[in-house]
């Protein structure tokens, strides 16, 4: 299944990447490095408002739609869940609009926030249709309305930069994209819910498993976010857009890896216990770790070692030198959160231990304000990218350790060694390219570094892509002899 989910996720996420770097390169020259910042600052709000709301929902239906496949207990799973979101959404809409009615905040931010949030419960309705696709190992549904709902969001929000919305318009497309989608998901997953009922003690347990996940997440947004509001608060907003710029083009790079991996690997890491038990998890776990690092640990150390020339080439001039100086702590950020994210905080969901989840969220969240307070006064955007990196790394530590109490899934060091061995061979025939800058010197260190680790790769056997290799190049003989 993990296979099955990684080769159909792949469209998808190339979609994603593609989108996730055109919108860094549109948006930094649409929009100036104030509006850029109050994107950057109301997208944050953005997404702590939905994980504090509405993701435990989404969580409960990735995790339970495989103990509930046929029968009534299924209609009662999706009437539960949708019921819950049609009340909260009816909640949500007026306590936000009072909220940001009476927030003393500048006009244009104000504006951006408020576009942002009503885009809140559009994307849980669609986020749930997706982790129902995901869960059923329906790829192709769920990549279809990711890559949908990504470009139309693009193409929506350049429309409404061009138009002048300012720093809202990245945030319209947000909205916009999944609400012109529902109409063609949301009634095929509504009729799952035909005949069943809300039970309050299902939705009970949901809770009890979900709002930990869904608090954890929200601690992940403090640990992501609290740099630019405390970078607005201690600098300015156009402080807060170089930073972002920076930002999102080393995290948008690893975090569409560890997405696309962690889309097929969450939902084959859980068929595996159920149906297999825990000899079948940790085989299971093994391959899935096995494949970050191969993929990991060469994109973070690639998206360093060209952040000058990256972002010669993909943010506006205004952004790019301190863009270009944090991207390389931002890739080991990106790093170590999605190994810690995607593979490790696996333990307390496959173990029903979401509070302790919660715990080990709580651990870099509070360093990361502990250290930006004391450095971005000192050292300003560098001072936040050193926080960041530094309590992803902490929070790694915490997820190993704590996830142990739980469930002990694998570390496969001979994997570590290896792709490690083969990054650094990279390295260093990276760094003796000359500086030619520009889109010229991203090609020649791009292509270069591929070529450096896919050599030594195969050569150090590492994840075992040589094994692979020969059995790939001896099916490929078969079968051409037999035609």
């Amino acid at each position: 299944m993990f296979w099955r989910g990684v080769w159909g996720y792949l469209p998808a996420n190339i979609v994603q990447g593609v989108v996730g770097f055109l919108a860094i390169v549109i948006f930094t020259r649409l929009l100036s490095p104030e509006d850029f910042g109050r994107y950057a600052l109301a997208f944050s709000v953005l997404t702590l408002g939905h994980v504090a709301v509405f993701s435990w929902l989404e969580a409960a239906m990735a995790r339970f739609w495989a103990a509930e496949q046929t029968g009534a207990g299924l209609a009662d799973h999706f009437a539960g869940l949708y019921r819950a979101a049609l009340r909260l959404t009816l909640l949500f809409f007026p306590i936000a609009g009072v909220a940001i009615w009476l927030w003393p905040m500048d006009p244009a931010f104000k504006i951006a926030v408020a576009v942002g949030v009503a885009g809140i419960p559009v994307r849980c309705f669609a986020k749930l249709a997706m982790e129902r696709y995901r869960a059923a190992g329906e790829v192709t549904k769920a990549a279809r309305l990711d890559m949908a709902t990504a470009i139309g969001g693009l193409l929506i929000g350049v429309g409404f930069a061009l138009g002048g919305a300012g720093g809202a318009a990245p945030l319209a497309g947000l909205m916009l994209a999944p609400l012109i989608a529902l109409p063609f998901i949301l009634p095929g997953e509504l009729k799952q819910a035909r005949g069943g009922r809300a039970d309050s003690a299902r939705l009970k347990r949901y809770a009890v498993y979900g709002y930990p996940i869904a608090a954890s997440l929200a601690l992940a947004v403090v640990l992501s976010s609290t740099d630019r509001f405390l970078l607005a608060a201690f600098m300015n907003e156009a402080a807060v857009g170089a930073y972002h710029a920076g930002y999102s083009l080393a995290n948008r790079t690893l975090d569409v890896l560890f997405i696309w991996l962690g889309a097929a690997g969450t939902p084959a890491l859980v068929m595996a216990l159920e149906r297999g038990g825990g000899e079948r998890l940790q085989q299971a776990a093994r391959e899935q770790a096995s494949t970050f690092l191969l993929i990991g640990l060469p994109a973070a150390a690639g998206v360093a070692l060209v952040a000058r020339p990256l972002t010669e080439v993909m943010i506006g001039e205004d952004l790019r030198a301190m863009a270009g100086a944090i991207t390389p702590w931002i890739a080991l950020a990106a790093l170590l959160s999605g190994v810690t994210t995607y593979y490790f905080h696996q333990a307390f969901t496959l173990g029903h231990r979401t509070g302790l989840l919660l715990a080990a969220m709580a651990v870099p969240a509070l360093s990361n304000v502990g250290l930006n307070l004391l450095l971005i006064p000192r050292f300003g955007v560098m001072g936040a990218a050193w926080a960041t990196a530094i309590s992803f790394g902490i929070g790694l530590a915490a997820s190993i350790l704590l996830g142990r109490r739980v469930l002990a899934l694998p570390v496969p060091w001979a994997v570590v060694w290896r792709c490690g061995l083969a990054t650094g061979i990279m390295s260093v025939g990276v760094l003796a390219l000359p500086s030619i800058g520009g889109l010229g010197e991203l090609a020649l260190d791009a292509t270069t570094g591929v070529g450096l680790y896919a050599g030594a790769a195969l050569i150090l056997n590492a994840a075992g892509v040589r094994d692979v290799a020969i059995r790939l190049i001896a099916t490929a003989r078969t079968r051409s002899a037999t035609s």
